[in-house]
């Protein structure tokens, strides 16, 4: 599995950055380092500048990688739902029944069992808590529309097909597989992010996997309500 996960190449829209990072020491670097100081600072304390220092090179090459901060955001959060339908598909493939996939798949959106992996020097754990609290930050935006036509988003829709394919075969007259997805993909990092700094909005349990009941039956629920 590590040597598996040594040779994965995740594959990112090409309009979010200007270099491929992958490229070269430098634009890794770049990555890697980004996710650390956003994980550490906040991505409002985050600058190019700062991630400069801490790579000990000018601020000016990493302009020559990413346009802006924003265009770096969006790499990382495109990387991050490559990541993530690789590992669906890889954790259903021998599976037959669709409703032990769709909990699989939520079990997948709601956990940080690999929280301890590293990928091309990303901690995933540092990248799953950048995704929680700051992701909505590179769609709720005024040139969400112009991203959008430009593919940005491209990797968080196809997860979120290949999961509304998994409903369909639950149930083909279900009419809203993406709005329920999206729903509970933003719902789930959000009670991820309440159990943490909001514990008063959600309702912690002593079993770890709670969150994850908690979706899979609604999803079941929803998809099988007649």
């Amino acid at each position: 599995m590590e040597q598996l996960l040594a040779n994965l190449k995740i594959t990112v829209n090409k309009n979010l950055y200007l270099i491929d990072p992958t490229s070269s020491k430098l634009g890794n670097n770049i990555v890697v380092h980004s996710v650390n100081i956003i994980d550490q600072l906040g991505f409002e304390k985050f600058t190019f500048k700062k991630l400069g220092n801490e790579i000990e090179s000018p601020e000016a090459s990493i302009y020559r990688y990413f346009k802006n901060k924003n265009q770096l955001l969006s790499y990382l959060v495109s990387w991050y739902w490559g990541w993530m339908e690789y590992q669906l598909v890889f954790g259903i493939t021998n599976l037959t029944s669709p409703e032990l996939k769709i909990k699989k798949a939520i079990e997948l959106i709601t956990s940080n069992k690999n929280n301890k992996i590293s990928i091309a020097g990303i901690t995933i754990n540092k990248l799953i808590r950048i995704v929680i609290s700051e992701s909505s930050k590179s769609y709720l935006t005024k040139d969400v529309t112009k991203a959008n036509k430009q593919g940005a988003f491209q990797s968080y829709k196809k997860f979120v097909s290949r999961l509304a394919e998994i409903i369909m075969e639950i149930n083909p007259a279900y009419k809203y597989p993406n709005m329920l997805l999206s729903t509970i993909i933003e719902g789930a990092h959000l009670q991820v992010f309440f159990a943490e700094h909001l514990p008063s909005l959600t309702n912690i349990q002593k079993d770890k996997d709670y969150i994850c009941q908690f979706y899979s039956n609604l999803v079941l629920q929803a998809i099988k309500n007649k």
